[in-house]
């Protein structure tokens, strides 16, 4: 049996969604998306997603894949789904891939951005996807941590339990190198973090901005934001941030793996 490898490129509303990873009795973008591809192909259909966002965290730009014995081409498969799913997920790219193909296996980065608003009052229509920040928050405090953030680092300050998969991460245990730690102010009151690196711990985004919440509002310097991250004692940095502000940005690939054959 000849087996096509379809790669995905989607984009969703977490909001209403238990993560990404299935769940026997909660919804999933992954459990959808399998049960959907399911009625199109007539057979059991196993989705692998570039990574597990958690509940209520969105993505702009999520990748899978899917093995499959139909003859569908991918524009059909664009099709079929975005007829199928709900409002809240939507296919925004299909390829055929080589056989090897796989969309956690082979990414080598991942870019998020988590967003927030520092104002007195926040619009309601905006309170899925952007943090309201209710204490003050001074830019000019941020930004020397985040420099400090750049690198291979021992992220365990930041890491959620149960974060690691040893059949991905091997012996690395905490240790992730970002390439890119900015905060940009979008206008007045709204600001974006967004973060580049090579893999990323369960809440590890979330954690870090939770921390510089508390720099920015001054309860932290960074001196002590430094003596988090080397102490690598979760119980020291700060409080988890809402998942509503979390957005996957971007999953990098190899240049070549991001061409069809």
């Amino acid at each position: 049996m000849i087996l096509n490898n379809i790669r995905l490129r989607l984009s969703y509303d977490g909001t209403q969604y238990s993560g990404w990873q299935r769940q026997k009795n909660a919804p999933t973008i992954q459990g959808v998306l399998e049960n959907k591809l399911s009625i199109i192909t007539n057979n059991k259909v196993t989705v692998n997603g570039a990574g597990r966002t958690d509940a209520g965290v969105h993505a702009l730009d999520m990748v899978a894949n899917f093995l499959t014995s139909s003859t569908m081409g991918p524009g059909e498969f664009i099709r079929a789904l975005n007829s199928m799913l709900p409002a809240d997920i939507r296919i925004l790219d299909a390829q055929s891939m080589p056989r090897e193909f796989h969309a956690r296996y082979q990414a080598i980065g991942k870019t998020y951005r988590y967003d927030f608003f520092t104002g007195r009052i926040q619009l309601p229509h905006e309170r899925l996807y952007r943090t309201h920040v209710r204490t003050d928050f001074s830019l000019n405090l941020v930004l020397p941590c985040l420099d400090l953030l750049l690198g291979s680092h021992d992220f365990s300050a930041f890491e959620a339990t149960g974060s690691r998969d040893t059949t991905r991460t091997g012996g690395r245990g905490a240790v992730r190198t970002l390439t890119r730690a900015d905060c940009l102010p979008a206008a007045s009151d709204y600001f974006s973090f967004i973060f580049s690196g090579d893999g990323f711990l369960r809440h590890m985004v979330r954690n870090i901005a939770g921390t510089l919440f508390l720099v920015g509002a001054g309860k932290i310097n960074s001196q002590e934001f430094v003596s988090v991250l080397q102490q690598k004692d979760r119980s020291l940095a700060g409080p988890t941030a809402p998942p509503c502000g979390l957005f996957l940005q971007h999953v990098h690939y190899p240049s070549y793996m991001t061409k069809a054959p």
